[in-house]
């Protein structure tokens, strides 16, 4: 059985090692594994799709039009003529909302060729109408319906500078996937899941949930004490956040806040990029966004409590990977964060509520982290082994192609 997978970036984010691994995996079970994606790193097995100067030009017309994903016609034709050549059994689809595919293209060859999908939800975009994540902007118009006295209405998945396209793509969507006889969605989480359910454009398609996974043989407690002589942090309490980039729907603004308030032997270090132009106060480290596992598990292994703030997670992973290097974890009881911290793993919180974080941060600090940490090993273990989390997607190849 020969099995592609198509996403925006390899080997490297969240979503890049997640296909990594799981083309590893089908390699070591004697599958065919393939993978085609816009950036990361080429392997044998790799096709990189497109160019950069087409992803420019995907990127402008994005912005003047409102639609993501209905450009790149030759990049994605030249991919379309790879995926002839390969001829794969299952096509398993992740991220494609990055100027680099053409997506009526893609989806229209996978509907009249009758090629076997699997669409993962990493986030929302594909249920929604073209938006990642609707619940801070209370974006409902997806479940309820695109009208024109809708507040939301300018509310756009895709930022434009003209144009709200969200209707279109979320008709389209419905198109897409109705022509796809042997379709299945993937939630990362319960929660996702649950609300992709709602949606029209899941109706008639199979849908289930294989939670995200963490590989508990690399992100597991290391003693590297060598980060805090680096940082000039031999002997402060360390609180952690991790992002791709920080906003404030990431919770930037409560991390600030955070700190101006924490005791002066602790400190925020918050790994991933933020905007040149904020100033952050002096007792917040910013680590850059890193792609080397090993300095993340490091990371996380010496903090004291790691804090997800973000009230819009489709799973929360580097939540897990946090609790699977032994350290207790606090986040606010939204979208899928209750999924990710089990009993003595740490906190979650109703709301954003700052006298409640600071208090969750002393109890931790007063217990020990190590009060926790068995607890945190434990738990990621019997939910969220990478071991059976991919067995799980072999056992629903199999099941596709045996209907």
């Amino acid at each position: 059985m020969h099995i592609l997978q198509i996403n925006a970036v390899s080997e490297i984010r969240s979503t890049g090692r997640f296909i990594k691994e799981l083309d590893e995996y089908l390699i070591r079970n004697e599958y065919k594994s393939s993978v085609a994606f816009s950036e990361g790193i080429l392997n044998s097995r790799g096709y990189k799709i497109g160019t950069k100067l087409e992803k420019k030009i995907h990127g402008l017309c994005s912005r003047i039009t409102g639609l993501q994903g209905y450009f790149s016609k030759n990049g994605t034709r030249k991919l379309l003529n790879h995926i002839n050549k390969i001829n794969p059994d299952i096509v398993h689809i992740h991220n494609l909302h990055s100027n680099f595919i053409n997506m009526p293209m893609l989806f229209k060859y996978l509907a009249k060729n009758d090629i076997a999908t699997v669409i993962t939800l990493h986030d929302c975009w594909f249920y929604t109408g073209g938006h990642t994540h609707y619940v801070t902007d209370n974006f409902y118009d997806w479940e309820t319906g695109f009208f024109k006295k809708n507040r939301n209405k300018k509310l756009t998945g895709n930022k434009s500078w003209f144009f709200d396209q969200s209707e279109k793509i979320f008709n389209d969507q419905k198109k897409w996937f109705m022509n796809i006889p042997r379709l299945t969605f993937v939630g990362v989480s319960g929660w996702i899941t649950e609300e992709a359910k709602k949606s029209e454009v899941a109706q008639g398609s199979t849908i289930q949930t294989i939670h995200n996974w963490i590989d508990i043989e690399t992100f597991r407690p290391t003693n590297n004490t060598d980060i805090r002589d680096e940082l000039n942090i031999q002997f402060e309490f360390i609180i952690l956040g991790v992002a791709s980039a920080w906003t404030n729907k990431k919770g930037l603004d409560n991390f600030i806040e955070l700190s101006k308030n924490i005791k002066d032997d602790e400190c925020v270090i918050l790994i991933g990029k933020v905007d040149k132009h904020i100033n952050l106060p002096d007792n917040i480290i910013n680590v850059p966004e890193t792609h080397n596992v090993n300095k993340l598990v490091a990371y996380y292994s010496l903090a004291d409590v790691f804090i997800n703030l973000s009230l819009e997670e489709s799973f929360g992973k580097v939540t897990a990977e946090a609790l699977s290097c032994g350290t207790p974890a606090i986040s606010i009881d939204s979208t899928a964060n209750a999924e990710i911290i089990g009993e003595g793993c740490g906190y979650i919180i109703k709301d954003w509520n700052l006298n409640d974080i600071l208090s969750k941060i002393d109890i931790i600090r007063f217990d020990g982290k190590y009060t926790y940490t068995d607890n945190c090993i434990k738990f990621i273990r019997e939910k969220f082994d990478s071991k059976e989390k991919l067995k799980k997607y072999k056992q629903l190849y199999e099941n596709i192609i045996l209907k």
